[in-house]
């Protein structure tokens, strides 16, 4: 391979990386473990911004809001405990009471893009236009800022962190280098922007979504999902991380599968010493109690 081959490669591999772990001897309180619940309030947008238009899956977005968001706000509701959303601006603008909804609950809503686009598909002055522009309609409706952000599908292009570090957020939850928190570098330098890691394997969608394009169905039972989620659980605990799932109202918000997220709570509680935080809350800690 030519040194100009080399030096293409390299740049791609180290635009964004991870950094410094941010693994604290503790959570809040003492605990052992940390839990991060989040729900993807991807509404009618998961249509709209894969560029469909068909009135039937619209329909199965507005299920997510109509009845998947208030039986997740209910759980979370009688179980006490806080979770993150993260909102298409678009979705804020079709009901913009939902995001109020939740955040009068105690919970946060963080960003999620201006209509489920995907950032990797985007040129840099596109993506800064339209993340600006997202910032200011949760800002706007919400009445406060948000301070994370989620890309759609987790599609990133070599710009979104960037952005996320000049808008001043103060986390990202679109990546997947480590099971703990860590801070991103770009170009090698630190960004001061936290991770909160995700992963396929912890996301409801992966198992439980039907879809025509890509033809893909749901392959797992919900006992089955629920048993890798419970693993994860019983793994963060053992380790003292953090227990991180994705969760979309429009996947749980069934009544054969909204258990899963009740039984979790349940576990959780019964393991003892296991904190339940919002991911911003899970990325301050982590960043102010990790080693040096």
């Amino acid at each position: 391979m030519s040194s100009t081959g080399e030096q293409d490669w390299q740049g791609i591999v180290n635009r964004v990386r991870a950094g410094r772990a941010l693994q604290p001897a503790s959570w809040p309180g003492g605990a052992r473990c940390a839990v991060a619940l989040s729900f993807d309030c991807d509404h009618e947008s998961f249509e709209i911004g894969a560029g469909g238009r068909a009135i039937g899956r619209l329909a199965w977005g507005e299920f997510g809001r109509r009845v998947g968001v208030p039986k997740v706000l209910d759980v979370l509701r009688r179980a006490e405990v806080p979770a993150s959303f993260y909102m298409p601006a678009m979705c804020a603008q079709i009901d913009p009471d939902e995001p109020r909804r939740i955040m009068a609950d105690g919970h946060e809503v963080g960003m999620h893009g201006w209509l489920h686009e995907n950032n990797s598909l985007l040129d840099e002055a596109t993506e800064r236009d339209l993340m600006r522009r997202a910032f200011d309609v949760l800002s706007a409706t919400m009445g406060q800022a948000p301070v994370g952000f989620r890309s759609a599908n987790w599609d990133l292009s070599p710009h979104t962190i960037e952005i996320v570090r000049d808008m001043g957020l103060e986390y990202d939850s679109s990546l997947m280098a480590d099971e703990s928190c860590y801070e991103l570098l770009l170009d090698g330098a630190p960004t001061g922007v936290v991770e909160v890691p995700v992963e396929w394997l912890r996301d409801d969608a992966v198992y439980l979504l039907f879809n025509r394009q890509p033809a893909t169905r749901p392959y797992l039972s919900p006992d089955e999902v629920y048993g890798i989620f419970k693993r994860e659980l019983d793994a963060a605990w053992e380790e003292g991380g953090v227990f991180q799932l994705v969760m979309h109202p429009f996947v749980i918000g069934y009544r054969s599968r909204i258990w899963i997220l009740e039984k979790l709570i349940e576990d959780a509680k019964e393991k003892g010493g296991v904190w339940f935080g919002t991911h911003a809350e899970v990325a301050r800690w982590a960043k102010a109690n990790a080693a040096p």
